[in-house]
């Protein structure tokens, strides 16, 4: 499936892929792991119809560059959306954000101290004890898992996401998703990524989210077995002025399981006075 991003952002560690789409009013669409910029390949051009939608893929994913002694910690992708903002020249734009990448927004908003319209937030990493599961014997483990057989990397990966999902994923999707981690320098790429990935760097910002005064929405799928709903409640509890949204019957991957009602939270108005 043709997903191209074709702009260039340099970065101290590489290039950074990005593409906008549309006009209007600007939003940043922001993915986590170990994903890419494809899961928003239908949300992306839906979101043009109105507005200026743009989408990238962090450093050491998709289409962005993967090398040895690469920085891929939450603290690192934090400052290069910040870099990314500024270039792109955005003081106050709409995020989106999903897995890690709410974190990442996170950051940015609160540590890299750059300004949002509104932040919505589904399925995310935002805090709390999130180290855990497949996560956390990664981080333990990392030497061991970096010696599996391809056959063997590839599975685990291809299990992986399909964890994510409730309704599964076509197969010319799932091999989207799977490119990127494939061959030698792939698989180096997934374990040296998710080595980096430390709840310390969400941590520093936990303190801060009583304090955020922007509309925040806060969307999860009843059935997402990566961060399950506790994560929610956990996040709503230090943002009381956030809506809370529930999508019944989906997973981790609200762009897969509920396009369409995740389409209708992205395009509704946050209530006046939020």
């Amino acid at each position: 499936m043709t997903w191209t991003l074709g702009e260039k952002f340099e970065t101290p560690d590489g290039t950074v892929r990005w593409k906008a789409l549309g006009s209007g009013e600007p939003v940043v669409l922001v993915h986590g792991t170990p994903y890419s910029s494809f899961l928003w390949r239908d949300i992306a051009p839906a979101l043009a119809q109105t507005r200026t939608v743009y989408v990238f893929d962090h450093l050491g994913f998709g289409q962005s560059d993967q090398r040895e002694g690469q920085d891929l910690s939450l603290a690192a992708h934090g400052r290069n959306f910040a870099r990314l903002l500024d270039h792109w020249e955005l003081s106050s734009p709409s995020v989106v954000a999903h897995d890690i990448g709410g974190a990442v927004a996170l950051r940015t908003l609160l540590l890299e101290e750059r300004s949002y319209s509104d932040l919505t937030l589904f399925d995310a990493v935002s805090g709390g004890e999130w180290e855990r599961g497949l996560f956390q014997l990664i981080l333990e483990h990392t030497d061991v898992f970096q010696q599996l057989p391809d056959y063997a990397h590839e599975a685990l990966v291809a299990s992986h996401l399909r964890h994510a999902t409730r309704i599964g994923f076509r197969q010319e999707v799932l091999e989207a998703f799977l490119a990127p981690w494939r061959g030698a320098a792939g698989k180096a790429a997934f374990y040296r990524q998710y080595s980096q990935i430390r709840q310390k760097d969400t941590a520093a910002y936990e303190t801060l989210l009583g304090g955020m005064s922007l509309p925040v929405r806060l969307i999860w799928g009843r059935e997402d077995r990566i961060l399950p709903p506790k994560y929610a409640h956990w996040l709503h509890a230090r943002l009381p002025h956030a809506e809370l949204h529930w999508i019944d019957g989906a997973g981790h991957l609200l762009q897969e399981d509920a396009p369409a009602q995740l389409m209708a939270y992205l395009t509704a108005p946050f209530p006046t006075g939020t």
